[in-house]
């Protein structure tokens, strides 16, 4: 069974850093690329960042450009995405999902999904 599990979400004030994790089960991870994707309260799902299966490649959106960074262990079967410089627009549930998205992408365009964590930036 896949299995995708986030972790590391919190309430932070502008400018600061969260950490989130996302811990990968059932499926072999190195295989797949993989996202990181948000909702924010009474919005869509927004693509924010991809990686490639071997972790060569990397892309976010512009409205994470120059603050987030996502990487990946396949050893360890982990994803993260670090972010910096947060803003109250960052907050939003934030889910790992399969595939190499982008901005373009829907919801149904990815595959596997966790159940998400939520990030709460204070101004």
């Amino acid at each position: 069974e896949v299995q995708l599990v986030e972790s590391g979400g919190g309430l932070v004030q502008s400018g600061g850093s969260l950490r989130l994790s996302c811990a990968a089960s059932g499926f072999t991870f190195s295989r797949y690329s993989m996202s990181w994707v948000r909702q924010a309260p009474g919005k869509g799902h927004e693509w924010v960042a991809a990686i490639k299966s071997d972790g060569s490649s990397t892309r976010v959106a512009d409205s994470v450009k120059g603050r987030f960074t996502v990487s990946r262990d396949n050893a360890k079967n982990m994803l993260w995405l670090q972010m910096n410089a947060l803003k109250p627009e960052d907050t939003a549930v934030y889910y790992c999902a399969e595939g190499y998205g982008e901005s373009s992408w829907t919801s149904t365009d990815f595959g596997s999904w966790g159940q998400g964590t939520q990030v709460t930036v204070s101004s």
